[in-house]
C-alpha cells in the first residue's frame, strides 16, 4: 500500500497554515466557506489520520472544479484567454500580487487529493459525504457569505443571477453540484482507485 511521507504532511501542513493566518487576516474566516480552502484544510487532518473517507468526501468535491481552475489559469497563460472565469482574480491587478501568488495552492491541491486517494484507497462514502458537505456549505454561504464575494457561487454563476428566486437557484445549485461535479467525480475515482 502506497503512503504519504511524513516530511510531505510537515512541508503541506506548514504551507496550510501560513495560506490560513494570512487569509484569515485579509478575508476574514468567512472566505474558508470555499470548497477550494475547505479541501485545502481538509487534506491536512486526511493525511495525518490517513483517512480514506475524508479523502474521499474532498476528492468528490472538488476534484473537477481544481482541475478546471488549472486549465483556466494555464489557458490565460499560455493562450491568454479565459476558458472557465474561474481565476478572473489571479489576473486583477487591483490585487496584491503576494496575495495571488497565495492561490497558487490551488495548482499543486488536484495532485494532492489524487495522491491521498492512491494511498488510501476510495471509499463509497466520498460521495455521500460530499453531499452532506455542500448542504451544509452551501446553505452557509448563501447565508452568511458577503454578497461580492458569491462564495461558491451561490448568488449565480460568475455574478448575481436574477433569473429565479435566489432559494431557487440555491436548490438547483447544489443539485448541480451533485449532478454535475460529484457524481461523475465519483464514478471516475470508483474506476480508479476503489
Amino acid at each position: 500500500m502506497a503512503t504519504i511521507p511524513v516530511w510531505f504532511k510537515l512541508l503541506y501542513t506548514l504551507g496550510v497554515l501560513v495560506i490560513v493566518a494570512i487569509y484569515w487576516v485579509r478575508h476574514s474566516p468567512v472566505n474558508f466557506l470555499w470548497f477550494s480552502d475547505i479541501a485545502l484544510i481538509g487534506a491536512v487532518p486526511a493525511m495525518w489520520l490517513d483517512n480514506a473517507f475524508l479523502a474521499s468526501t474532498l476528492n468528490v468535491a472538488v476534484l473537477i472544479p481544481e482541475l478546471l481552475w488549472n486549465v483556466d489559469y494555464a489557458g490565460r497563460l499560455i493562450l491568454r484567454r479565459r476558458i472557465t472565469g474561474l481565476t478572473e482574480y489571479m489576473f486583477d491587478p487591483k490585487l496584491p500580487l503576494w496575495l495571488r501568488t497565495l492561490s497558487l495552492f490551488h495548482v499543486p491541491l488536484p495532485f494532492v487529493l489524487l495522491w491521498m486517494v492512491y494511498a488510501y484507497g476510495y471509499v463509497d462514502s466520498g460521495l455521500p459525504g460530499a453531499i452532506v458537505l455542500a448542504l451544509v456549505v452551501l446553505p452557509l454561504s448563501y447565508a452568511i457569505g458577503p454578497r461580492e464575494k458569491n462564495i461558491n457561487w451561490v448568488l449565480g454563476p460568475a455574478r448575481i443571477q436574477t433569473r429565479f428566486h435566489p432559494l431557487l437557484y440555491l436548490a438547483l445549485l447544489t443539485l448541480g453540484f451533485v449532478a454535475v461535479i460529484f457524481v461523475p467525480t465519483h464514478f471516475l475515482l470508483t474506476a480508479l482507485f476503489a
